[in-house]
């Protein structure tokens, strides 16, 4: 019989529907909910949260990176479980470093934030293999995430674990922790209904499962429309005003609303303007939302070889408010921050019932909220994504621009408008820091055998073989040319063609690199084909084959192949065709440099390194190594590698991760309006360049002195080209009209202080440890262009300058009245001005 047809859940079914809302369990539960709100400790609250995956940062990261998300206006920070990460060999457990996943949720309660624990264990997350422990592929009879007793006894298995540590650490916060709510299973409905019935079934299984873990705070399931009760079921995508969730006493939550896409080497790095972002959330909240996460707030570095796809690159930076290196992205966190304060005005209303919906015009409504106690808020909308509109609320009439919502805290005033940006820009830079390297190279061999070579017939699948202990397998053959072959005696060379599931296929003969090719995220299947040039007599072909992550998502995608699975075969020879698959084959897993650790501190001394002159470059397989001291100052470090082609990389042991400046994006970018549908394919930066340059080096990586930097090389690049580099603020603007919304102005009016309209002001802060340095451009008038490439219009103040000169320089940061009456006077009366300035930072 199906779980939820037991009598105990009849029960508990039949009293939520009866009491209006649901409990998590009957007693002194602490956090609930009804259509309208979660409740906490009997308070109802509008949720605002950001997605922030521990290892995807360090722990000394951590701290401020929460501390950034509480200022940016979040109460919750949410995360997934890596089950790869916690138990990489079966039994063995790890939570230590990157991975000490309480650590992480004491420090989030401590910066004063709520935790949703995405369990999973399935994350997809663009992480190696989902998540998912690359062993429980071999599990007998295992088949991931479907009706299958393997599968659901090691599934459980972990997640009671899990479960049982945050109890045990008591961080539920029906015991007093930060965690309000949990998650099983990831996005799970698209699944079920390829599957069918053994979906079906596994979802209700995974729900009950969970449920019966007594966490003592609800579960959720995302992107899964027939959640079983009492689990809340909830939306992904770029926009999910449109959502309900599937039973009326549910909250109407939006687990993942993306702040842009993931970047893939070889595609050009998406963004999401501010402006479209907070559109979609305020849009969410006006249509009934009571819960919503960024995803991601900070998207961090797939550090090591954790990036999935394949094709992941290693930074994940995701264009989140917060950015890789953990400096805040200005507009982005700013606006979030000031829409958040907003939302926070009209939570008093928001929380006490359905709104009344007005509408304004075609595109145009207002939706107003009332509570009994007489809080009003309103949300006024204009849809349209191409003109403006000046509508009707109330007794006044309010100026919309295109695709943007205005909120008005006491249903009169304006406080705030997705499309009218008030926070600062900021240009940030890489600046090389310390001298060049130094470097040592020692080349890779290419075609030897030793006691790790094992030898079978026939072409073998690549992950079954490498168990994913590293990206590379060498397979190697031997073919023997007779001297009577007309290719000999001046015909055309015979032509080798090698077809792989991929990923990445570098392909030798005698020694000697003939070619390379690769795949991509879409089609990440690899065909070489080119003539080759052989001798009489035994020939040497080895291929190295390279995986760059193990897939994350569909349908069983432990059953996804990579490697060289054939055919390969030779063509032009007086036989016509020789069949290669199927001879005899030798094998290698990984590289010597990787057995013999060279990457390390012990394992680099093993060998003998080229110095001087007789540095390797521009050479295939070849690794490099240097040592340096560690750059004064707390800016955040990474390597610029654009002159490299693709390898891996590694500080003082620990890898840096993945990286292919080599891979050149591919697409279509070019300017990017705000307003209409948000897509990944929409906004493009990085065309023609490498998808990633810069590659993050955590401080807390590095000693004083004596840092070891190891690269391995696969395609051959210029080692002296590589830099250390830090990264700061460049320069920061402002672009204000002279009567644009701001909150802290009504703040100040509600107070009671002052009795007017206030005019705006611009703020301008540089980096910790800058100044403000001298002023690149001002102008109150009709400045145009963007934070950048500002210049002046028909209409400009003289004095634009001068309040920056006198009040900016030489401090880290200040203010700046938008009046007339700051800049000399109006340089045009009855025209509506701003101010745009742009000022350097060092």
């Amino acid at each position: 019989m199906g779980w939820k047809h037991e009598m105990w859940d009849v029960i508990v079914v039949l009293l939520v529907v009866l009491l209006g809302a649901s409990w998590v369990s009957l007693g002194t539960a602490s956090v609930s909910y009804d259509k309208h709100s979660f409740i906490i400790n009997g308070q109802r609250k509008i949720l605002l949260s950001g997605s922030i995956h521990y290892p995807r940062s360090t722990p000394e990261m951590w701290p401020d990176l929460l501390k950034k998300a509480k200022e940016g206006g979040l109460d919750v920070v949410q995360t997934y479980v890596f089950w790869n990460g916690h138990e990489p060999q079966p039994g063995k457990y790890y939570f230590e470093g990157r991975y000490d996943l309480v650590k992480f949720i004491k420090l989030a309660q401590q910066a004063g934030l709520y935790v949703h624990l995405r369990v999973g264990p399935y994350a997809c997350a663009e992480w190696n293999f989902g998540g998912f422990p690359v062993w429980l592929k071999y599990v007998p009879g295992v088949s991931f995430r479907t009706d299958n007793g393997p599968f659901k006894a090691a599934m459980q298995k972990f997640t009671t674990m899990i479960v049982n540590m945050m109890k045990s650490q008591r961080l539920y916060e029906s015991q007093g922790g930060p965690i309000i709510l949990s998650q099983i299973e990831n996005e799970y409905g698209p699944m079920e209904y390829e599957l069918g019935a053994p979906g079906k079934s596994y979802a209700q299984w995974a729900a009950k499962m969970a449920v019966g873990l007594g966490t003592g705070v609800p579960w959720v399931m995302c992107k899964q429309d027939d959640a079983p009760d009492p689990v809340v079921n909830a939306c992904n995508g770029f926009y999910c005003d449109w959502f309900s969730p599937n039973k009326a006493y549910k909250p109407k939550m939006w687990t993942e609303a993306w702040t842009a896409w993931f970047t893939e080497f070889g595609g050009p790095v998406p963004y999401r303007p501010a402006e479209d972002l907070a559109y979609s959330v305020a849009k969410f909240i006006m249509k009934g939302g009571s819960f919503i996460n960024y995803y991601m707030f900070h998207g961090g570095t797939n550090f090591g070889r954790t990036a999935g796809g394949p094709f992941i690159a290693t930074s994940y930076d995701y264009d989140a408010p917060i950015d890789e290196f953990g400096l805040l992205r200005e507009p982005k966190w700013g606006h979030l921050r000031d829409l958040h304060r907003a939302i926070k005005l009209c939570e008093p209303a928001l929380v006490s019932g359905d709104p009344n919906v007005i509408s304004l015009g075609n595109y145009q409504e207002a939706r107003v909220f009332k509570s009994k106690s007489g809080a009003c808020a309103a949300f006024l909308a204009n849809n349209n994504q191409h003109s403006f509109a000046k509508v009707a609320f109330g007794n006044m009439h309010y100026n919309l621009p295109p695709w943007s919502i205005s909120i008005l805290p006491d249903c009169k005033n304006t406080v705030y408008n997705t499309a009218r940006v008030g926070a600062q820009s900021s240009r940030m830079k890489m600046t090389p820091v310390g001298r060049g390297f130094s470097w040592q190279s020692y080349n890779e061999e290419t075609s030897s055998y030793d006691d790790s070579t094992f030898t079978a017939t026939g072409l073998l699948e690549q992950i079954n073989t490498t168990r994913d202990a590293s990206d590379y397998l060498w397979y190697m053959t031997d073919v023997r040319i007779d001297s009577r072959e007309a290719f000999l005696k001046g015909g055309k060379w015979p032509w080798l063609t090698v077809y792989s599931a991929g990923h990445a296929l570098h392909v030798f003969i005698n020694g000697q690199l003939v070619g390379t090719s690769y795949g991509s995220l879409e089609n990440p299947k690899v065909t070489f084909s080119k003539a080759v040039y052989l001798r009489a007599g035994v020939n040497k072909i080895s291929l190295l084959s390279i995986a760059v992550g193990l897939p994350n998502v569909g349908p069983h995608f432990e059953t996804w192949n990579a490697g060289v699975l054939g055919p390969v075969s030779l063509t032009g020879l007086n036989e016509g065709k020789r069949d290669l698959t199927w001879q005899k084959w030798s094998y290698k897993i990984g590289l010597k440099g990787e057995v013999l650790s060279l990457h390390s501190l012990s394992g680099s001394s093993s060998v003998e390194w080229v110095q001087g002159s007789f540095v390797a470059q521009k050479q295939p397989l070849t690794w490099y190594k240097t040592t340096f001291d560690a750059p004064a100052g707390n800016e955040p470090l990474a390597l610029d590698m654009n002159t490299m082609g693709k390898g891996q990389i590694w500080i003082n042991g620990q890898s840096i991760g993945r990286y292919w400046p080599g891979y050149k994006a591919s697409g279509a970018c070019g300017a990017c309006n705000y307003a209409g549908w948000f897509d990944e394919k929409k906004c493009l930066s990085k065309c023609g360049e490498a998808s990633q340059r810069w590659y993050h080096v955590p401080r807390s990586w590095l000693r004083p002195t004596g840092n070891l930097l190891v690269a391995f090389e696969e395609w051959g690049g210029n080692p002296y080209g590589v830099s250390l580099v830090k990264r700061e603020v460049a320069s920061v603007c402002a672009d204000i009209y002279e009567w644009q919304p701001q909150l802290m102005n009504w703040e100040m009016q509600a107070s009671g202080k002052v009795t007017r309209p206030l005019r705006p002001k611009a703020h301008l802060s540089c980096g910790a440890g800058q100044k403000i340095t001298s002023i690149k451009f001002a102008s109150f008038g009709t400045p145009r262009g963007s934070c950048g490439s500002f210049s002046e219009g028909s209409c400009h103040a003289f004095h634009s300058y001068d309040i920056f000169q006198k009040y900016c320089i030489g401090w880290n940061s200040c203010t700046v009245p938008v009046t007339p009456e700051a800049f000399g006077g109006d340089p045009c009366p009855s025209v509506m001005k701003k101010l745009s300035v742009e000022v350097i930072c060092s």
